[in-house]
């Protein structure tokens, strides 16, 4: 398939600002991929697609405070720097995206928080993209969840409030390391949780750290020359004999959202178990491709020409999808990912 085969217009007003609040009181489209038909719910209806025995995997990844506004040293002109991933802990060194990019050059010095955290630009890596050396005293995370703002896509056109430091988290987010939500488990609330577990449903908690590539545009016509951007994962042991358990039972595994199903589908054997581990992946899934786990999938409504879009299409093929998004536009469902979800079964 070709990247404008997943191209669809999106009235700007059906891109979701803001969360539905409950949490599970948002829309859900659910699409029967073997009678291909699509029922309107909400969200919270989703403890009726369950049986006793399955397995819900999850990604317990924890959003950071990614974005940081400093001062460039000597000028003190404001520079917001995008922290994207660490990739030395002991010498605090970090990839980063700055803006203005034009103002900031290798040896620039960054300070933050009237000069008690700092950076210094020892690389430059995209247009954008520069390596920096953290300088601080304490623990850097706990400064930047104090100092930092909530990293918000970039189609979210407001500032992040109080308030989005909370809501763009899953109830279950627990190991930190994401600069983007797993937005499809943001619909879940702990009430919700119980009742899949008192259904006899089983937890499956997985780690995939979402970073920008989730946002980076594909720009190539033929799909298999693009790169997936490499993101961290793991599958803890308990999670894998979970999964494998309700496999070999017949059991339904639900996948909430892509960086969970890319992170299982990462990790499988040649007889279709998921195997425990860690790593990076840049697996980059579209049609066709054959899913060896997963054989539910909750997802929320992603962009056009989007490597999530592609995920989804090859997991429920495109034509249908195609056609799920014409209704959801139609009926104004709330897109991206503080919109409305969808589930595929």
């Amino acid at each position: 398939m070709k990247l404008s085969d997943f191209r669809y217009p999106l009235p700007r007003n059906l891109i979701a600002k803001h969360p539905a609040s409950p949490r599970d009181h948002s829309r859900l489209l659910v699409l029967n991929r073997t009678a291909e038909t699509m029922d309107d719910k909400k969200f919270f209806d989703v403890v009726d697609y369950f049986q006793k025995g399955d397995c819900i995997v999850v990604n317990e990844t924890k959003v950071f405070q990614a974005r940081l506004y400093g001062k460039k040293e000597k000028t003190n002109a404001k520079i917001e720097v995008f922290l994207l991933r660490e990739l030395n802990a002991e010498e605090n060194i970090w990839d980063v995206i700055v803006d203005p990019a034009r103002k900031v050059r290798i040896g620039n010095k960054i300070f933050f928080d009237d000069g008690k955290l700092w950076c210094e630009v020892i690389d430059n890596t995209t247009s954008r993209g520069r390596t920096v050396r953290f300088n601080h005293k304490g623990d850097f995370f706990k400064i930047i969840e104090r100092i930092g703002l909530t990293p918000l896509p970039p189609y979210i056109k407001r500032d992040p409030t109080a308030r989005d430091k909370e809501s763009y988290q899953t109830v279950y987010a627990r190991v930190l390391g994401a600069v983007a939500a797993p937005t499809a488990g943001l619909h879940f609330t702990k009430a919700l949780l119980k009742k899949l577990h008192t259904k006899g449903v089983k937890l499956a908690p997985v780690v995939l750290h979402v970073g920008l590539g989730s946002f980076r545009a594909v720009e190539v016509e033929d799909l298999t020359k693009h790169k997936m951007d490499s993101e961290y994962y793991e599958i803890p042991m308990d999670s894998a004999s979970i999964i494998n358990k309700a496999i070999d039972g017949r059991k339904n595994v639900f996948v909430v959202g892509t960086s969970a199903c890319r992170a299982v589908e990462s990790s499988v054997t040649s007889d279709g178990h998921v195997k425990p581990g860690r790593g990076w992946t840049d697996k980059f899934i579209f049609p066709p491709y054959d899913f060896k786990v997963a054989d539910r999938l909750i997802t929320n409504f992603h962009l056009p020409e989007s490597t999530l879009l592609m995920l989804v299409s090859a997991f429920a093929g495109h034509d249908l999808v195609m056609r799920a998004y014409k209704k959801a536009i139609k009926e104004g469902y709330r897109f991206y990912s503080y919109g409305d979800a969808m589930m595929i079964v």
